[in-house]
């Protein structure tokens, strides 16, 4: 795009003081035309960079003129470059902006920006689990900053597939699995990506909602998402080194429910959004665990029992 070869003109500028066509067509990797005409739109656009010709000529800003990029002091730098550096793996153009950004920082600023750039690596397989793949969000991210409304295949929970019409409001990645924020005919909807089909943007465009807050929306997604999820609790009698194990395997839906009794065990209220979930979770542990309440865990837990009995029993 040129108005990034502009940007990126104008930072070469400031970081170099002045630059030849040729020199600013090696940075940008462009033709030595093609930078002297962006030379000439920034200096139409008001951006006070004149040429200077002769030997020793080229192009530069007048009076030492300069971008905010610079303005950042040595911790901030190393605080963006180590933001930026796991997002570059995205793709070529996420690179590039990232190469761009650290030319135009001081000098005495670029070897640490370059190592924060370099110091983490993101790997989102757990452990024994298959790499995730990622999701394409480029097309839904060019819908949400263009305002266009976009069409796509969706399979809802009950595995019935239909064509669905949004206008897309802004993208969440939430532990590696994508959503898709959006107002719908139906209202304010989300959509998860590893479910969506054939999308495509259309040439209609949106108006977005002016008083919009998307972190706060996606609160309320959250809030809404771990209710439905936590409809059926039990209290749970478990040893004390159960209760990190229960703790993740049940996240926020598991908690300290009084103090341990006096062999030890501890008492835990957790929940699911069935009893059938209660009781899967819970069942892995055996004789282990006890349920104190919750009758309809206990006979989930029952059931279960029951089944791998009839399946793995002696015969």
């Amino acid at each position: 795009m040129r108005a990034d070869r502009l940007v990126a003109l104008l930072l070469l500028l400031q970081t170099r003081g002045r630059v030849t066509a040729a020199q600013a067509a090696g940075e940008l990797e462009v033709s030595v035309a093609t930078a002297r005409r962006d030379l000439e739109a920034l200096s139409a656009a008001g951006v006070p960079v004149y040429p200077q010709a002769g030997r020793g000529g080229g192009w530069q800003l007048v009076g030492g003129a300069r971008t905010d990029l610079t303005g950042l002091s040595a911790p901030e730098a190393r605080a963006l470059f180590l933001l930026l550096g796991p997002a570059a793996s995205a793709g070529p153009d996420a690179r590039g902006a990232l190469r761009k950004l650290l030319r135009a920082l001081p000098g005495t600023f670029r070897a640490e920006a370059a190592a924060a750039a370099e110091a983490v690596v993101v790997d989102p397989a757990g452990w024994g689990e298959r790499e995730r793949e990622r999701p394409e969000v480029a097309l839904l991210l060019d819908a949400v900053v263009a305002r266009r409304v976009v069409e796509f295949d969706y399979a809802g929970r009950g595995g019935v597939t239909g064509r669905r019409r949004a206008e897309p409001w802004g993208l969440v990645d939430k532990d590696g699995t994508w959503y898709l924020v959006a107002g719908t005919a139906a209202g304010r909807r989300t959509f998860r990506l590893d479910r969506m089909g054939a999308p495509a943007v259309t040439g209609e465009v949106f108006e977005r909602p002016a008083d919009l807050d998307l972190p706060g929306v996606w609160d309320e997604v959250v809030g809404e998402m771990e209710r439905s999820r936590s409809l059926v609790a039990a209290t749970v009698l478990a040893p004390g080194r159960l209760v990190p194990v229960l703790r993740d395997r049940f996240g926020r839906h598991c908690a300290v429910a009084g103090d341990p009794d006096a062999d030890g065990r501890v008492r835990l209220r957790v929940a699911a959004h069935t009893a059938r979930s209660v009781a899967e979770q819970l069942a892995g542990f055996g004789g282990a665990l006890e349920v104190l309440d919750a009758p309809a865990v206990r006979a989930e837990l029952a059931a279960l029992g029951a089944e791998l009995v009839a399946r793995h029993g002696s015969r």
